[in-house]
């Protein structure tokens, strides 16, 4: 029987390995039943386990929207749950989205430190995930910025201002 591991613990390697290997079975199923062709690759970065799934030419274009990707993502995080008994953070990546959806993160931080710069006093940014609201904040303070989230559920939301 593995260790149960709550939200407030933090994994070790060897577990986030397991849900890494977890997702990726499941992955490879869901992947498989879609007829769709994809290479899995599993990493731990930053305390999370990391999968993503690459193909050649355009066979992920369908999967790799945002929203797409953090269904599936969430959909990943269920069954590696089922599977272990413990809460998951894992990051899916489909195709290069979490690389496209920072570069468009960027932009949108960079459009709102543009408004502080004309004289406003605060940005507000749309609502976003736990993981891109965490890119904002590591984006805002790479460029400077001061930030916050605030808000509930699917209204949570971040605010930038100038130090």
């Amino acid at each position: 029987m593995s260790e149960v591991v709550t939200e407030n613990d933090v994994p070790t390697v060897a577990q986030l390995e397991h849900e890494g290997d977890v997702a990726a079975d499941y992955l490879e199923e869901l992947l498989d039943i879609a007829d769709i062709d994809g290479d899995l690759n599993l990493d731990v970065r930053q305390g999370r386990a990391y999968v993503s799934v690459e193909a050649e030419g355009d066979a992920l274009a369908l999967l790799s929207a945002p929203e797409t990707v953090q269904a599936l993502q969430e959909l990943t995080r269920l069954a590696v749950q089922s599977k272990t008994g413990s809460f998951s953070l894992l990051i899916l990546d489909i195709a290069g989205s979490r690389d496209t959806r920072r570069r468009q993160l960027e932009t949108l931080v960079d459009a709102a430190a543009a408004k502080l710069d004309e004289g406003s006093s605060q940005a507000s940014l749309p609502s976003m995930s736990s993981y891109e609201r965490k890119l904002v904040h590591d984006i805002a303070a790479e460029r400077g910025l001061v930030s916050e989230s605030y808000g509930e559920g699917a209204d949570r939301h971040t605010v930038l201002r100038r130090r």
